[in-house]
This record gives structure tokens, C-alpha cells and sequence, in this order.
């Protein structure tokens, strides 16, 4: 803009220097010829006077430098035939006839005239004036003078000068006041238009900055508010998400990416390759298929979970643009599989052998191969079997009813103590069989949940603590409150499980002993129940135990 404004006033005033310099010119022209044909005129006046008076005269008239000074004189007598009988500078005896001459001939006419003709000389002309005296003849006066571009010519020099000094003022001045003009512009607050006061002829342009700023600002607000949301909504999201350019450079991710792929220091680097957060063979595979254009999902195993990565191309107008990878931490899922295929071989295991016994006692009896006197032995065989599978249906009924929660909602505030002695009582019987002996202390605890559920969940913690237990052993159960919180705990000194063990015995049918258990007729549901039940009690489970000399289980409500 300051080299445009500088340029424009420098040519602005070359272009006025010679406007005005030729206009000069040409007006000085004017009012030199106009002087001079005033001064030739009055001079013909005089020079005729003397010639009338004689011609002694006119040999005094010489104009040696005419041609070469300005406005010199020269003197001429013509005849009226045309024949140049003076001339104050030529020889006449060389010049040619002058009846041809527009002067001389406006003269012979109407008693003057007058013409302007260029001479030999460059940028020099002359201005004739012809007056035909009393005896007839033509007097010429001629006058040399310079001519327009003469007078230009003349003027060419200043002209420079002037060019000079006007460029160098022009520049100055130009780049002087472009300075002054543009400060105010420079200083300009875009982010408050309207609180400039620069130029009214600014003020379109502040109106139209105004608007375009609340435009803009209302487009940045509303991008932050998505932007806020997307966040807030990736952020939130247990499943990993991140976002992939065309290149495979991430544009975006979330902290459960980070978190479920252990990519803590890959996250630090801004757009990195997404190979950086992963490079197993399945993420890498899920990755090009997506930025080739093709979706793909599959579980993988990363580390020692599993996960469903989906990879989703973004198509734009020109092809893939990026890709979306979504990861779904399914190992619970998984395992709640496995632990239903486990289940139904297990159950199917556990209901065949009761079932296929009972079948073989009734074949045998049906077939007429047992003796009277064996039949009560037979017959309280299947009725065992048959107490063992009714048994086996119970626990897995109410392992379904907690699992899916389909046990009565109704809570009330129970005594964990009064139901502690309520499961010792029942159970001495049993303890008493094999001189265990069992007791209850500490004082009343109370909580808020089911009684049926509380009471199973006690006593099939007793019931084990009897059943694998030393001949001569003792069962103890303990409630009361620690920390606020209200707790049952059953410790035995029986034989205690390996540690090997201890992880999966509140699985669906784990058993330590298989052949100890069958002798006892253990389910292998106790303590899952127990586990299911402090999960529906929001409770928590607490195992101890050392092999060969006992088990403590605490529940913590």
C-alpha cells in the first residue's frame, strides 16, 4: 500500500511538472507572438514614414544577425509585381520573386496582411507583416522568434531540475504522510471495530468487521460446545475411541483408549502413529482394513483381557479420509460364557450321575433282580440319589433367582447374631455326629436385606465349616459391627484348602475334593451362593485358610 500511495503521488507530480511546464510554454508562446506582432506592426508604421521620406533610409537598415537573434528585424521593399527591390539582410539580385507570398499578396489586396512561417533554423519561425505604402509598394517587416517546442525546448532544463527537486519532495512528503495514513489502520482494535475512530470512510468496514466477529464468535461457541460435548461424551465412555487420519496418524482419543491399549507414553505424542498405542497383529490388521475402506470386528486379547475392536473407515468425496476404532472390554463377557458353557457341563454332569443311579436301582428292581429283603436297601438308595438331585435343583434355583435378581425385594432389618444361632442350632446334629463342636459369639449385628438369603448364605458357611472338619473339631461363628460396619464370620480348624484352590472355589461346582465332597453329597453350590448373595447385599467377601489347619470366611456388609 506505501509503495502504491509513493509511486502515485510520484508520478501525480512528474505529470503535473510537464503539463504545467508545456502549458507554460505555449502560453508564453502566445504572448511573445502577440507582442511581437503588435511591436512589427507599430514598427511598419515608422519604417514606412522614413521610407516615404527617401531612400537614403533604407540604406541604414541592416540586420546582420537576423536568423540567429530573437526578434530581430528584417526589411523588405517588394514591388507590386513582386520583385524584391530591398532587403535589409539578402542580396536582392539572388532573392526570387515575392508575389507568391501570402503577406504580399493579402497586402496588394487589402492593404496589409500577415502570415507566420517556420524558418531553416530548428524550432525557429518567423512572423511576416506586409503594408502596401502610398506609391504601391509592399513593405515587409519580419521578425525572427522562437517557436512552441522552441520555447519548450528552452524550458527543458528547468523543467529537469524541477522534476528532480518535486520527485525527491514527493517521496518524502508521500512516504511521510502514507505513514500517517496508514497508523491509525495499524492501531486498528479488530476485536472492537466500532471503538475505532479512525475514518468515516471506515465505518462500512467496521459495521461488516462487527458482524463477521459475532459470526464468528457464535461459530466458535458453538464448536467449543460441541467439542465440550464430544469430549465429555468420549470421555465418559468405558469403551477406548480413537480417531485416525488417512495416513493412520491419530487425530483423537480418549483416556479409556489409553487406559485399555497401556499406551501411556505413546499418548503423549501428538499425532502419532496409532501403531504407537498398539502393534499386535489383530489391531494392526483391524487398522488397514479401515483405512483401505473396508470395516472389520474381531476380539483380540491384549494383555490378559478381551477386547471386540471395530474399525470403521470415514469416507469422504475423495475416498477414505480416516478411520474410527472402537474397543470393548468384553472379557467379562467372555468369561460369563466360558463360566455358562462350564455350567451347563457341569449341571449336566452333576444331574447325570444322581439320575443314572437312580435309573440303574429302578432297572434292577423292575427287572425282578433284587431280593425282598434288599429292596428297603435299594429303595433308600433312590431315595438318596433323589434327595442329592433335589438338593442339586434347589442351589441351582436360587444361584438363577440372584444371578437374575428374582428374589423378593421386600428388605427388613435382621439380626445376624439371632440367625447365626438359628444355623447353629439346626446343625448340631450333624456336628454333634462327628463330636465337632459349634458356638456362636460376639454381639448383635444388624443389616437391611432378605432373612432367607442372610440365613442361606450363613449356613452353608457353617455347614462347610462341619463338613470338612476333623473328627474332634469346632466350628465357631462370630457376628458384630467393626468400623460401622456389620459382619458375620464362620473359622473352623478342619482341614483348610491349598492354596492353588483358594482363587476359584466360589465358582459354580468347584469342588477341592471331588471324592469328599460326593461322600458328603456336596453340590459344589455353597459357596457361590455365599458369593452371590453378598453381591445382592452389596457385602464383601473375605477368605482365609491354610491348609491342614482351618478356613475363615468373613462377610463385611
Amino acid at each position: 500500500m506505501k509503495k502504491k500511495i509513493i509511486w502515485s503521488m510520484t508520478i501525480i507530480a512528474l505529470i503535473s511538472i510537464v503539463v504545467s511546464m508545456v502549458l507554460s510554454g505555449v502560453v508564453s508562446y502566445y504572448d511573445t507572438l502577440e507582442t511581437v506582432m503588435d511591436s512589427t506592426k507599430a514598427a511598419s508604421r515608422y519604417i514606412q514614414s522614413g521610407v516615404e521620406q527617401g531612400e537614403d533610409y533604407l540604406n541604414s537598415i541592416r540586420t546582420a544577425d537576423y536568423g540567429t537573434d530573437m526578434q530581430a528585424v528584417r526589411v523588405t521593399i517588394v514591388e507590386a509585381d513582386g520583385t524584391v527591390s530591398f532587403d535589409s539582410v539578402a542580396d536582392v539580385s539572388e532573392m526570387e520573386n515575392h508575389g507568391d507570398r501570402p503577406e504580399i499578396i493579402d497586402a496588394l489586396q487589402n492593404g496589409s496582411g500577415e502570415s507566420i512561417r517556420e524558418s531553416e533554423t530548428v524550432n525557429l519561425q518567423s512572423y511576416n507583416y506586409a503594408v502596401q505604402m502610398d506609391d504601391g509598394r509592399i513593405l515587409r517587416l519580419s521578425v525572427s522568434m522562437r517557436s512552441v517546442f522552441g520555447s519548450i525546448e528552452r524550458m527543458i532544463p528547468w523543467m529537469a531540475l524541477c522534476a528532480a527537486v518535486v520527485l525527491v519532495l514527493a517521496v518524502i512528503l508521500s512516504t511521510y504522510r502514507t505513514k500517517q495514513i496508514v497508523a491509525p489502520i495499524n492501531n486498528i482494535d479488530l476485536d472492537h471495530p466500532m471503538e475505532n475512530d479512525v475514518y468515516d470512510e471506515l465505518s462500512p468496514l467496521f459495521l461488516r468487521l462487527e458482524r463477521q466477529n459475532e459470526t464468528i464468535q457464535e461459530k466458535m461457541e458453538e464448536l467449543n460446545r460441541k467439542q465440550h460435548e464430544f469430549t465429555a461424551i468420549t470421555e465418559n465412555m468405558q469403551e477406548g475411541f480413537i480417531v485416525v487420519d488417512a495416513k493412520g496418524d491419530v487425530l483423537s482419543y480418549n483416556t479409556s483408549a489409553v487406559r485399555l491399549l497401556g499406551a501411556q507414553d505413546a499418548a503423549e505424542h501428538q499425532h502419532a502413529s496409532v501403531l504407537t498405542f498398539n502393534r499386535s497383529h489383530d489391531f494392526r490388521n483391524a487398522v488397514d482394513s479401515a483405512l483401505l475402506g473396508t470395516a472389520s470386528e474381531r476380539v483380540t486379547r491384549i494383555g490378559a483381557r478381551s477386547y471386540n475392536l471395530i474399525a470403521n473407515p470415514v469416507m469422504g468425496e475423495n475416498g477414505v479420509r480416516g478411520a474410527v476404532i472402537v474397543l470393548l472390554d468384553v472379557t467379562e463377557k467372555e468369561e460369563s460364557e466360558r463360566m455358562r458353557r462350564e455350567f451347563t457341563a457341569n449341571v449336566s454332569h452333576e444331574l447325570k450321575t444322581p439320575l443314572t443311579s437312580i435309573s440303574g436301582y429302578a432297572e434292577i428292581m423292575q427287572n425282578g433282580l433284587v431280593r425282598s429283603e434288599d429292596i428297603p436297601r435299594f429303595a433308600g438308595n433312590i431315595y438318596t440319589e433323589t434327595q442329592r438331585l433335589i438338593t442339586l435343583v434347589e442351589d441351582i434355583i436360587k444361584l438363577s433367582q440372584l444371578d437374575e435378581r428374582a428374589v423378593e425385594l421386600e428388605r427388613t432389618e435382621m439380626d445376624l447374631r439371632a440367625i447365626a444361632q438359628d444355623v447353629a442350632e439346626r446343625l448340631r446334629v450333624p456336628a454333634k455326629q462327628n463330636r465337632i463342636s459349634i458356638r456362636v459369639s460376639g454381639e448383635s449385628a444388624k443389616v437391611l436385606g432378605v432373612g432367607r438369603i442372610l440365613d442361606e448364605m450363613i449356613f452353608n458357611l457353617a455347614d462347610n465349616a462341619v463338613k470338612y472338619n476333623r473328627t474332634g473339631g469346632k466350628v465357631e461363628i462370630t457376628t458384630g459391627m467393626q468400623d460401622g460396619h456389620a459382619f458375620v464370620e464362620v473359622a473352623d480348624n478342619g482341614i483348610g484348602i491349598p492354596e492353588r484352590d483358594r482363587e476359584r472355589v466360589f465358582e459354580r461346582f468347584y469342588r477341592v475334593d471331588k471324592s469328599r465332597s460326593k461322600q458328603i453329597g456336596g453340590t459344589g453350590l455353597g459357596l457361590s451362593i455365599v458369593k452371590h448373595g453378598a453381591a445382592f447385599h452389596n457385602a464383601h467377601v473375605a477368605l482365609q485358610s491354610r491348609e491342614g489347619e482351618g478356613t475363615t470366611v468373613r462377610i463385611t456388609f
